[in-house]
């Protein structure tokens, strides 16, 4: 393999990615491959969760990261490497760099969550935080490499970091040799263009299914125009696949190795993530939900044995209530309503006797009084219940209605 810059374009083979295993033999673990009852029964077909949630640095990312830097030349040893990463790249990076003796500067937006700021330094990388979005970021990197000579490594753009993230699918192929369908979320594609690499030039009849979230999907775009499109403005809870342009390498292998790129909502996201956390035990990120939420979404389009790639792990403590809390109201596991009455003593207590009859379980109550819509004597109650469902949601509406309340959201 040769791994100088200059080559950034050159094709990715299955001796590359065979290389790569054997360079990362000892360094990233071969990650569990998990089966889910729950899944299996939904597709009418095995389903197994590739957990790469529990790879060192919690993502599949080291792997390429240790690929890419371990293959510098030393003078480029020397000078020390660079990355921009709001999160797993730059954990990887920062891990990789301190196995292999070089120096790590990694450049992380000022609103990253502070566990992957933390969890960065604790790696050995110097942490220096620039830009409020990643895009801004990735330029402050480009120039530190450029006026220091520290070597940029990319999170997905180059030949040898998705060799890297090809061994995820030698290891499936050889946990699952039945598969049939592997299942993976893309945000520039490194992954996916790595598994499709390694797994089509062994199994060409594997089906493989990228996934974007709605938001920030630039794949679909892309394949339609034949190169590499922008969307503006992405928009994703899911971080990790949140890319704004597929990179130049991996397009082209997705555009020829990968069979169908699919979207998923937001809501979509949160119930995978939901589902992942309590039928799984595995706690996964938005990103590394993203398969799961496309075989809950359409379970009728999957031939399996089906293998779905949980590509990371690391979730804000914050977002990931957020998050839950999301699912579970997609679920209808959780609603919120706001109902006006009229404010005296004891209004309060006979509502929530209204909710105490169909079992509403009431997580949190505020009152309003002072809102301009609002007569002299009424005020505003939002609830937050905890539901067991659509049907029960319902059943709560319909209780409050009966009551004379009016429900005003």
């Amino acid at each position: 393999m040769s791994y100088g810059t200059a080559d950034s374009l050159r094709p990715v083979t299955l001796d590359d990615v065979r290389g790569a295993q054997k360079m990362l033999s000892g360094v990233a673990r071969t990650t569990a491959m998990e089966g889910s009852r729950y899944l299996s029964r939904l597709i009418g077909a095995p389903v197994h969760l590739k957990c790469e949630n529990l790879q060192r640095t919690g993502s599949f990312k080291l792997r390429g990261a240790y690929v890419r830097i371990s293959g510098l030349l030393p003078e480029e040893r020397a000078a020390g490497v660079v990355a921009a990463s709001a999160g797993n790249h730059a954990q990887g990076v920062a891990l990789a760099s301190s196995l292999l003796g070089v120096r790590a500067t990694v450049f992380m937006p000022r609103g990253a969550p502070l566990p992957k700021i933390s969890a960065t330094r604790g790696y050995g990388a110097e942490v220096r935080l620039h830009g409020q979005v990643v895009d801004e970021t990735l330029a402050a990197a480009q120039e530190y490499a450029a006026r220091t000579g520290a070597v940029f490594i990319h999170p997905f753009d180059h030949p040898d970091v998705i060799a890297g993230q090809g061994t995820v699918g030698l290891e499936i192929l050889e946990q699952c040799p039945e598969v049939r369908t592997i299942v993976v979320g893309i945000g520039g594609g490194g992954l996916a263009a790595g598994i499709a690499v390694a797994v089509k030039a062994l199994r060409p009849d594997v089906r493989i299914v990228g996934v974007q979230a709605a938001g920030a999907a630039a794949y679909p775009p892309s394949l339609a125009a034949g190169y590499p499109v922008a969307v503006s403005a992405p928009a994703t809870m899911a971080d990790g696949i949140k890319v704004g342009r597929p990179g130049d390498v991996p397009f082209g292998i997705v555009a020829d190795l990968v069979d169908e790129v699919r979207t998923v909502s937001e809501d979509e996201l949160s119930t995978a993530l939901l589902l992942c956390l309590e039928r799984a035990k595995l706690v996964v990120e938005p990103a590394g939900a993203s398969p799961v939420a496309a075989l809950l979404s359409d379970p009728g389009a999957f031939e399996g044995p089906v293998v779905a790639v949980l590509s990371g792990g690391n979730v804000d403590p914050v977002l990931m209530q957020r998050v839950l809390l999301h699912g579970m109201a997609a679920q209808g596991r959780c609603l919120t309503v706001s109902v006006r009455l009229t404010d005296r003593p004891g209004a309060l207590a006979t509502l929530l006797g209204v909710l105490t009859v169909v079992d509403a379980n009431v997580l949190d109550v505020s009152h309003v009084r002072t809102d301009p819509r609002l007569g002299l004597t009424e005020a505003e109650v939002e609830l937050h219940l905890e539901t067991k469902g659509p049907e029960h949601c319902r059943e709560v509406g319909r209780a409050l209605h009966e009551a004379g309340y009016t429900v005003v959201g």
